[in-house]
């Protein structure tokens, strides 16, 4: 069978065609500058493509989608570069089998099965014979180590890894085609590109009161003055932000390096109106959308998740997060220095209820999302729990001022919001929603 191999710089994956095509030796000098390319294998009489592949080792990045004859995407692989540049690993295949010609691509009753991959031997497989929503079945994979890792082929030496897909029991021949003249202009927004993890939204506006946001469901919010709860001492130096209730030992999930001293505790809240149909008016509410642990005045010039030392930002996926794990709605800031006594207050004064502990070392906080406060008297540190909407895995962002310092570290409570332009312009500017952990 004669396989025609195409070049472009992008692929659309909406109108299913690339986007400015370009020549093998264009694409070969990509390869090695790590730029981003695509290769478009097609079958002669066959509209759809057989498969597509993505390639960018600056992302540290190669995808695959491959093509019924429908022009469906039938098989999603996602391969990540790490340490050993001779080999890939599979990070992520998802399999759709469509019940019928009728069912549109992607469509979320079709049939699925995903796994997911890591370096280290775990792995995860998500069977939904219903599609999304429908129920799930998840186990842990059985895959041996050829299975996890494929060699790293030359340019040019790729082979048409959907051949078994389509049913080719020969070896294709492949013909490159000739690139067409095809000036471009600016990529279309449905092209294909390498994943992102979780971008930062407008987690500054959310502590200047007056600025308007949306979380999603409710379409207007406007912020209001930031509800100070009061000091943080952290003697250490080194902050630790973690969920009190998903210790396992090996101390608090995030730790960053501030200055000792204390530090102001604030509460993002945005205010807003809806209709309620149980008091049958309209009604006012307050929510708070993030938590924060002040540690400068200046105003924070960029914005970065916070990651642990053995966090891999090649394995995350699109909007993929780092951050804390917690299984009962519950964050906390501390001093790291003074975790293991600060840990074992909570649990005594929140988990067992102990009657007896002294206000000096355990305090409750009230109509706030800040529930406690505990306070190791040996060294002074302390540690505050806020509440979360939900159990999970919650990002931690640092803000740092133009000289590199970190003016506050936030907690989003209820993931990330969606900035609304100022009063006289409708047009809302997209920020990216909170995605899955890596």
């Amino acid at each position: 069978m004669v396989v025609e191999v195409g070049y472009a710089q992008a692929w659309d994956l909406q109108a299913r065609v690339p986007w400015r095509p370009i020549s093998v030796g264009e694409a070969r000098e990509r390869d090695a500058a790590g730029l981003p390319y695509v290769v478009v294998y097609r079958a002669a009489g066959r509209e759809a493509p057989l498969e597509v592949r993505l390639v960018s080792w600056r992302d540290h990045y190669v995808g695959l989608w491959v093509y019924d004859a429908q022009g469906r995407r039938t098989f999603d692989l996602d391969m990540r570069l790490l340490d050993d540049p001779a080999r890939l690993l599979h990070r992520y295949t998802v399999a759709f089998s469509y019940t019928g010609p009728e069912m549109a691509e992607s469509d979320e009753a079709c049939p699925r099965i995903t796994v997911e991959l890591f370096p280290d031997g775990r792995g995860r497989r998500t069977e939904e014979p219903q599609g999304k929503g429908g129920g799930s079945h998840v186990t842990v994979p059985s895959v041996r180590d050829d299975e996890r890792w494929t060699d790293r082929p030359a340019f040019g030496e790729w082979p048409l890894l959907s051949a078994q897909v389509h049913g080719l029991t020969e070896p294709p021949v492949f013909e490159i085609t000739e690139a067409a003249d095809d000036s471009g202009g600016l990529a279309p927004t449905t092209c294909w590109r390498p994943p992102r993890p979780e971008q930062p939204g407008p987690i500054a506006e959310l502590f200047r009161p007056g600025a308007r946001v949306t979380d999603g469901y409710h379409p207007e919010m406007t912020v209001v003055e930031p509800r100070r709860i009061g000091p943080l001492r952290v003697p250490s130096g080194l902050l630790a932000v973690s969920g009190p209730d998903s210790d396992d030992g090996n101390g608090p999930h995030i730790t960053v390096p501030v200055p000792p001293g204390e530090y102001v505790l604030e509460e993002a809240r945005a205010r807003h109106t809806y209709h309620c149909e149980w008091e049958g008016s309209q009604v006012t509410r307050t929510n708070t959308m993030a938590v924060r642990v002040l540690v400068s005045d200046i105003p924070a010039a960029t914005w970065e998740m916070a990651s642990r030392p053995d966090d891999d930002p090649r394995l995350l996926r699109e909007n993929g997060i780092f951050g804390f794990d917690t299984d009962g709605a519950t964050g906390c800031f501390a001093d790291a220095g003074a975790w293991e006594p600060l840990l074992a207050l909570f649990e005594k004064g929140l988990i067992q209820g102990d009657p007896n502990l002294d206000p000096d070392v355990y305090q409750d906080i009230n109509d706030s999302m800040y529930l406690l406060r505990t306070r190791d008297q040996a060294s002074g540190g302390e540690l505050a729990a806020f509440a979360t909407t939900g159990d999970g895995t919650f990002p931690v962002w640092v803000g740092r001022c133009e000289a590199g310092e970190v003016v506050g570290v936030v907690v989003l409570v209820e993931g990330m919001p969606e900035l609304l332009p100022e009063s006289g312009s409708r047009s809302p500017v997209m920020h990216s929603a909170k995605g899955d952990d890596a």
